[in-house]
């Protein structure tokens, strides 16, 4: 008899604890596959503190991401006119720097041996022209008096206005000389961040190598590229949206300021490129950086041809996946979060396209944890049973 009572006991312990542990799955928020299943909860005042969004709807335009990547607007690869060693590089690469401060200095003493020579011709050129200037005013004295003849003083005169072209020339060449010993100094073009300096001291800096590279940081783009058929396409005036994968969370996401579609078409590629001004100084972002630009085109293929439906999207965050489920909490008419199971599609920038499961104009629980926290409040048990 106590065999036979174990027996059955355990055997349906056995039965009753799978079905036990599939309601048990089943009765949580997360596993709740079936549409529209309530969830027990605290009180419905709760379910009004909720923060919701709307199910939007978008017709007749196709969202696109496409690759792009950060550059400078303003960029200046640094080089020397002339050449000489390097003597002096106060910068290295990552430097903030102001305008006109310096960056590089070369070894220019025979520049400045130079000027000086200049110089010493300008002051012997100068008394070469005061000499002939008061030569050819004795010479118009005495001419005036008829001691000399007119072959004299057109000869003093000759003398003078050449004495005043040479002094002339040796000015010009002194001024050349003194700014050609400025080539050997070089400063910023504007305030910016060093990127590269691909010079070390003592390096021997020649015309046409770069010596190092400037940016300006408040001041940046994000260019992509858009197959040349599409272009046609890109709705006017849309906002767009750019992700930088790289960055930290608060500053992954920027809008872009300004769009520009270049008017020239890549031949070997057959695209386009787009150029998408950034606001202001954006902290975190340098040139070369990977960005994804989020694009609106207008739907007008073939085989989209009278059947232009809307396309639904909710904020991205609102969207729930645990294993095989994905999920929304859809508010009813009473404003209580639902479950409800939905076949999600692409995400763009921080939506998410739902192909199926919700209707336009629908609430849906931005924070599916505190959705899941909040239901119908149980009813009361009827005392009469």
């Amino acid at each position: 008899m106590l065999t036979s009572s174990v027996y059955r006991t355990v055997a349906f312990t056995a039965a009753f604890t799978p079905a036990l542990l599939l309601a048990s799955v089943l009765a949580t928020p997360v596993a709740a596959a079936r549409a529209d299943a309530p969830v027990p909860v605290t009180s419905a005042a709760s379910a009004k503190a909720l923060a919701v969004a709307t199910v939007r709807s978008s017709s007749g335009a196709q969202l696109t991401s496409a690759d792009g990547v950060v550059e400078a607007v303003r960029q200046s690869v640094i080089a020397t006119q002339v050449s000489g060693a390097i003597v002096d590089l106060p910068v290295k690469a990552g430097d903030s720097v102001k305008a006109g401060q310096l960056l590089l200095r070369m070894d220019a003493r025979a520049a400045n041996q130079e000027a000086k020579a200049s110089s010493a011709q300008v002051e012997a050129a100068r008394a070469a022209l005061i000499l002939a200037a008061k030569d050819y005013e004795r010479q118009k004295l005495l001419f005036n008096k008829q001691y000399i003849s007119a072959a004299q003083l057109e000869r003093a005169e000759s003398q003078f206005k050449s004495a005043s072209a040479q002094a002339n020339a040796q000015i010009a060449q002194a001024g050349a000389v003194q700014t050609q010993t400025g080539f050997y100094v070089l400063n910023a073009p504007y305030a910016g961040v060093v990127s590269e300096v691909p010079v070390m001291l003592g390096d021997m800096a020649m015309p046409g190598r770069p010596l190092m590279t400037v940016y300006d940081p408040t001041s940046l783009r994000v260019t992509a590229t858009v197959p040349q058929a599409r272009v046609a396409n890109l709705v006017a005036g849309q906002v767009v949206r750019i992700e930088f994968p790289g960055m930290p969370e608060a500053q992954r996401w920027i809008t872009a300021s300004k769009l520009t579609v270049l008017p020239v078409a890549d031949a070997a590629t057959h695209t386009v490129q787009l150029r998408l001004d950034l606001p202001g100084a954006t902290s975190g972002l340098t040139p070369g950086m990977f960005a994804r630009v989020n694009l609106a085109f207008n739907d007008s293929s073939k085989a989209n041809a009278g059947t232009d439906m809307a396309r639904l999207y909710v904020p991205a965050k609102t969207v729930f996946r645990r294993a095989e489920l994905t999920a929304v909490y859809v508010l009813n008419a009473q404003g209580q979060p639902l479950l409800r199971q939905v076949k999600a599609g692409a995400v763009i920038g921080t939506e998410q396209e739902i192909l199926s499961g919700v209707s336009s104009g629908e609430q849906v629980a931005l924070d599916p944890v505190a959705a899941a926290k909040v239901g119908i409040v149980p009813a009361a048990k009827d005392s009469s049973k």
